[in-house]
């Protein structure tokens, strides 16, 4: 074979290698429909309103900014006054009568979950439990924090577990926080990751007794974690020192193994 006719070969590979990540990446969150509409008005950085008046909640991911009205300007910039399609697992509206679902603007595989995330406008929530949409959101979120886009510019994006007190500005609200497991312990139901040595003014996480099987199947046994450095998302909350509960195993990121 030519060199020419290698390099020829190897852009075919490439372009089936890009449509196929792509493909997979588009059928990605695409579950049973919940029906089509134009978003007429835009209500946070994760909920617009239908022009059939029902008010749609975009699952899978959580608000980057604390500022609500740079939140709803992104998520305006992408959808509003457009027409989408909805889809989901369950339609079922929450307390205050929103709709979660995935959206996709009409006539294209983008949703516009996977948008905001690529331009660093929301974080991944880690409550998706179909492993290809996660995946797919997790990819996304990726590429921004490649690229430094939006939330990730900011050097001081994610906390620092070293750091209870800055975490603790935070309470109330989705965070990243890094660091290493000093220690693991167990008291009464709870197990505690320690990312300090004063347990109750440092940050640690929290998990219920009740869900440390799943974690276990997912090779992150609580034990397995002490002296190992990783990321946890969640809402910080205070019992002295800021706590993050973990609820589901996409909450945990290893980053250095011991």
């Amino acid at each position: 074979m030519t060199a020419t006719a290698s390099r020829c070969l190897a852009c075919v590979l490439a372009c089936l290698t890009l449509a196929s990540a792509s493909a997979a990446s588009a059928s990605a969150c695409t579950f049973a429909s919940q029906g089509d509409g134009r978003v007429v008005s835009v209500i946070d950085a994760r909920t617009f309103r239908l022009d059939d008046g029902r008010d749609i909640r975009l699952a899978g991911i959580e608000a980057a900014s604390i500022d609500k009205t740079k939140g709803m300007a992104a998520l305006s910039a992408i959808a509003g006054g457009r027409d989408v399609s909805l889809h989901g697992e369950d339609d079922t509206p929450d307390r205050y009568g929103r709709q979660p679902a995935f959206v996709f603007l009409k006539g294209t595989q983008t949703s516009v979950q996977s948008e905001l995330l690529r331009r660093g406008e929301a974080l991944a929530s880690a409550d998706i439990a179909d492993k290809d949409c996660a995946a797919s959101l997790a990819a996304a979120e990726a590429s921004a924090q490649d690229g430094k886009s939006g939330f990730w510019a900011d050097p001081a994006a994610i906390k620092n577990a070293e750091s209870p007190g800055d975490i603790l500005t935070g309470i109330g609200r989705f965070t990243l926080v890094e660091g290493r497991v000093l220690s693991v312990r167990q008291a009464g139901s709870t197990t505690y990751l320690n990312f300090g040595r004063n347990w109750t003014q440092d940050f640690a996480v929290t998990i219920s007794r009740r869900l440390i099987p799943a974690f276990e199947a997912a090779g992150l046994s609580p034990k397995s974690l002490e002296n190992q450095r990783i990321r946890v998302r969640g809402y910080v909350w205070s019992r002295g020192g800021p706590r993050i509960e973990l609820l589901r195993v996409g909450q945990i990121q290893v980053l250095s193994r011991k």
